[in-house]
């Protein structure tokens, strides 16, 4: 068996976690000097800071005219679980799902909104429903990046233009890492957390011109929580997306958000941080080719996703073990290079296939990339060796 030397060299940063991401490069507590905590959130200065993280945020995304965004509560899940609520019900849907996340809002549209008209287009871990299966004259709900899976839908090709239900897409992942057509999507979600290294429990939640249409003419049948309600009187609460928020912000957040953002613009914007994810995940990609013991668990390349690399053990003798000691090994690994400073945060989600997961989103730089690789080889070699001398 071989045995490796420790590898000398550690990432400068060796926070690959999938969410919360790590930080953009150069970020310090320095960014946060302008805050303006201790301050009621619906005064002139503080709801101009949060329409201005709206005006930059639509910006830098080139959001189609008509299309408006409004940052809620509860991250991600809160701005979904709030899409959800308030425009499904009118037609059928189709909700598609190949990993934990997406299978989540199965759960919801079936056993909390119980709507009967639905179809759950499901793929395994690795793989995509059949695209060409779904029916736009209902309404979709998709994930556009599955960070539990490492599977991506490839473009938005698949969606037709002149669809007649809305299509609702949890894009948390994907926004400043993948190339949007946001004229395919009338309810895309994203949040701090993942996509720029931001403070949690802060949501983007983006409309399109339909979706603002629904929201006016159709009533759900269900009680609707406060956080959820984004009408007044049959009119879409037009300051809810010009800066205004459900309930209170936290003003240090949205003050690390625009710092995020404010990097995003200095490098050249969201086709730059699509190049630093593309670029990242080309390192890993050329590292599982050389590399025999590993596999990526997306098994198409064209839906591999930039950000979510999830990785699994193809190492016949770690395949041939029981079961709980497979399924062990990588989740060893991880350990062993957290307890190393190598890697933060890497084994997989709790409910995916065991194995590894790293963010190679754009807040990552390719040098921590590089530095990170030898020690993936360590980690393999070291838990081999501790079998070998197990048995």
């Amino acid at each position: 068996m071989t045995t490796l030397a420790k590898p000398g060299l550690r990432p400068k940063n060796p926070r690959f976690s999938s969410g919360p991401c790590a930080k953009h490069p150069g970020w310090s507590l320095d960014g946060l000097k302008g805050a303006l905590v201790g301050r009621n959130h619906r005064q002139p200065e503080t709801k101009a800071r949060l329409e201005l993280a709206l005006k930059r945020t639509r910006e830098l995304l080139k959001l189609p005219s008509g299309y408006v965004a409004a940052i809620v509560p509860a991250s991600d899940t809160g701005a979904v679980e709030m899409a959800l609520w308030s425009l499904l019900g009118p037609r059928g849907v189709d909700v598609l799902a190949w990993e934990a996340f997406s299978r989540d809002w199965v759960t919801d549209i079936v056993e909390q909104l119980k709507i009967k008209n639905m179809r759950a287009l499901l793929a395994p871990y690795g793989d995509l429903p059949d695209l060409t299966q779904v029916d736009f004259d209902r309404d979709v709900v998709f994930a556009w990046n599955g960070t539990t899976s490492g599977v991506r839908v490839p473009n938005a090709e698949w969606i037709p233009a002149n669809r007649r239900g809305l299509v609702i897409c949890d894009a948390t992942s994907a926004v400043f890492a993948q190339q949007i057509d946001w004229e395919k999507l009338d309810a895309a979600t994203f949040s701090w957390q993942k996509v720029l290294g931001g403070e949690a429990q802060h949501g983007i939640l983006i409309l399109s011109p339909p979706a603002i249409e629904r929201l006016e003419s159709y009533t759900p049948p269900w009680p609707l929580p406060k956080l959820f309600r984004m009408t007044r009187n049959g009119r879409l609460k037009r300051d809810l997306f010009e800066g205004s928020t459900i309930n209170t912000p936290s003003m240090l957040c949205l003050e690390d958000y625009l710092d995020a953002l404010a990097w995003v613009e200095s490098i050249g914007g969201v086709e730059a941080t699509i190049a630093r994810s593309d670029r990242n995940a080309a390192i890993i990609s050329d590292f599982v080719a050389r590399t025999a013991w590993v596999e990526f668990l997306a098994r198409v390349p064209e839906t591999r996703s930039n950000t979510s690399a999830c990785l699994k053990i193809v190492d016949p003798e770690v395949l041939a073990l029981p079961p709980m000691m497979r399924d062990d090994f990588p989740r060893r690994m991880a350990a062993l290079l957290d307890a190393e400073n190598a890697a933060k945060d890497i084994a997989s989600y709790r409910d995916a296939p065991a194995g590894l997961r790293i963010w190679t989103g754009a807040t990552i730089e390719v040098s921590d990339l590089e530095a990170l690789l030898p020690w993936l080889d360590y980690a393999f070699a070291h838990e081999k060796r501790a079998l070998a001398k197990a048995a």
